[in-house]
């Protein structure tokens, strides 16, 4: 379909922003009386609505612009930075998400075909994430135990977005664990479990770990400059859209794959979807193998992580929820 002719809420956030306003809709949840109502007063109620039973304070929907197009009240929002436009009906009961031009012409879609994976003797993996994304560390959880799993047998990287969308403490917190990786390579996916836990104890993940704070703080401070990292994050008119700052140490891998959020998952060149339990990745990783190892029979959990800090499991198998712009 022609882009420029529709209007999406994106993935993430706004997906389940959109699937509880239609639930809301099909139960009646979102009610007006009946009759034409305002502009303004039904643009409001939308966004009250928004706010106080989707969003529920986590986040804030503002309001930007509204207008009267189609026998509808048009309006625009931005949500975590990012503006969007949908509609709300004249007598204020439903609320749409997302228009579709129907007389606009249309393109032939094809099947969309599975990931081709090169298969290599020893698999590279790379996997992307953002150290606070909630989707970013759910995997990494997954990904552990598959690590313990094949050892050397596989090349398993863990990698950052070339932006951070949590602030000041992901931006230092990959940058700490970009110098573990290369100072204390022996203790990084220790130290991970650790941080994974909690999320802000990493002084005393270091000090559980025995990790050589001055030589840690040297790699920090030589890798800081080598890729701007404190420069970008003090100079906004360099954040991305103006909203999150750059972290380049894996630039070039980010360009090269067209990594756009939090995770995502690079196996032998190619960017593929997978679960995140541990059975799911030990799968997609072995599948990559010319001849799989006798690892790859290990057994592994299937209940996916829990998104966010802490080992609790979920219930959700969800593969495309991430953090992106």
């Amino acid at each position: 379909m022609n882009r420029r002719t529709i209007i999406i809420l994106e993935r993430g956030l706004l997906v389940v922003l959109a699937v509880l306003l239609v639930i809301s809709i099909v139960t009646s949840g979102f009610k007006a009386s009946s009759g034409e109502i305002s502009k303004d007063e039904a643009v409001t109620k939308a966004m009250d609505y928004i706010n106080t039973n989707v969003l529920g304070g986590q986040v804030e929907a503002t309001l930007d612009d509204s207008s009267s197009e189609a026998g509808l009240y048009k309006f625009k929002m931005t949500i975590s930075g990012k503006s969007y436009e949908s509609y709300v009906t004249k007598d204020g009961k439903l609320f749409f998400p997302a228009a579709y031009d129907l007389t606009a012409e249309t393109e032939p879609t094809t099947e969309e075909q599975p990931t081709e994976v090169s298969k290599t003797d020893k698999p590279v993996v790379e996997l992307f994430v953002m150290s606070h994304c909630p989707y970013g560390t759910q995997i990494e959880k997954g990904m552990i135990p598959v690590i313990g799993a094949l050892k050397d047998k596989a090349d398993i990287k863990i990698k950052f977005v070339n932006y951070a969308m949590h602030g000041e403490k992901e931006v230092y917190e990959e940058l700490r664990q970009y110098c573990i990786q290369q100072e204390f390579n022996d203790k990084y996916i220790d130290y991970l479990t650790c941080f994974l836990d909690k999320g802000d104890t990493t002084d005393t993940c270091l000090d559980k770990l025995n990790i050589d704070k001055t030589k840690l703080k040297a790699c920090e401070d030589a890798a800081d400059k080598e890729f701007d990292i404190t420069k970008n994050f003090e100079d906004k008119s360099s954040w991305l859209s103006g909203t999150y700052p750059q972290f380049n140490i894996y630039k070039a891998e980010n360009e090269k794959y067209g990594v756009r959020g939090s995770p995502t998952l690079v196996v032998n060149g190619a960017v593929v979807s997978s679960a995140r339990n541990s059975a799911a990745l030990l799968d997609v990783v072995c599948n990559a193998f010319n001849t799989k190892p006798e690892e790859c029979n290990t057994e592994l959990s299937s209940e996916n992580p829990s998104p966010g800090f802490g080992f609790s499991v979920t219930g959700n198998a969800a593969a495309d929820a991430g953090c992106a712009s």
